[in-house]
C-alpha cells in the first residue's frame, strides 16, 4: 500500500464516521479556548474542563485577566499540572493581549506564539479550531498515531517534522478536522501503552499492526 493510498483510506474512514469531530475542551469564544489550551499542556481535557468554569467567571475577558497576578490566578487552577508556571503564563498572557492586541486573540500562528505560554502546538490549535486554518497541532497523540499507522516515516522524529509531513499529504480543507481525528483516535483507541487493536477500524492500513501480526505468526 502506498502512502497516498494509506492517507486516502484514513481520510475516507473518518469523513464517513466522524464528520463532526471537534475538541473536547469546553469553551465559548477564542479567549476561553486559548486559556483552556494553555492549561491543557500535560494535563487532560477532562481536568481542564473542571477548572475553567470558575476561571472564566472570575476572568471573563482579557481585560479582567490583565488585572490579575499569578497569585490571584493560582487558586483557580491549583488542581491541574504545573499550576505555578501556568498561573504566571496566564497573567502575562492577559497583559499582552491587552497591551499588544487590544484584548483580542490574534489570528495568526506567528502572533499567537508571542503570547506567554503559547508554543507552536497551542498556536496551531487556536488557528485551526477558531478559524479553521490548515494548521496541524502535533501533540503526543498525533505524533504516536501518525507513526504507528505509517502516515509519517520513522525519520520524522520531531513534532515539526510530523506536522510538515501531514500537511504535505492531507488536503488543506481537511487539515483542521484531521487534527481532531488523530487526537481522538489516540485518546480512545490507539492508546500509548495498550492500544485497542481489536477495536481499531484502521488495522488494514496500520504499519504497526502489520508488524505485530507478522510477529505473532512466528
Amino acid at each position: 500500500m502506498t502512502r497516498n493510498e494509506k492517507y486516502d483510506r484514513f481520510l475516507s474512514y473518518f469523513q464517513e464516521h466522524a464528520p463532526q469531530a471537534e475538541t473536547e475542551l469546553v469553551y465559548s469564544n477564542a479567549y476561553e479556548l486559548l486559556l483552556a489550551v494553555v492549561l491543557s499542556a500535560q494535563c487532560t481535557d477532562k481536568r481542564v474542563n473542571l477548572v475553567t468554569p470558575n476561571l472564566f467567571q472570575a476572568f471573563p475577558n482579557a481585560f479582567a485577566l490583565a488585572q490579575a497576578d499569578s497569585d490571584t490566578i493560582f487558586p483557580y487552577i491549583r488542581s491541574i499540572s504545573y499550576p505555578n508556571n501556568k498561573a504566571k503564563h496566564l497573567a502575562g498572557l492577559g497583559r499582552m493581549l491587552v497591551e499588544k492586541f487590544n484584548g483580542t486573540v490574534p489570528s495568526t500562528v506567528d502572533e499567537l506564539q508571542q503570547l506567554p505560554g503559547v508554543g507552536r502546538k497551542t498556536a496551531n490549535v487556536i488557528a485551526s479550531v477558531i478559524w479553521s486554518q490548515p494548521t496541524m497541532a502535533v501533540d503526543t497523540h498525533v505524533f504516536r498515531v501518525s507513526h504507528r499507522i505509517g502516515l509519517v516515516p520513522k525519520s520524522a522524529t520531531t513534532p515539526l517534522a510530523v506536522e510538515k509531513f501531514l500537511l504535505k499529504y492531507i488536503p488543506k480543507d481537511l487539515v483542521h478536522i484531521s487534527h481532531h481525528w488523530l487526537i481522538l483516535h489516540g485518546r480512545y483507541i490507539c492508546l500509548a501503552r495498550q492500544p485497542k487493536c481489536t477495536e481499531c477500524p484502521l488495522t488494514a492500513i496500520c504499519s504497526s499492526y502489520k508488524k505485530l501480526s507478522k510477529s505473532n505468526e512466528r
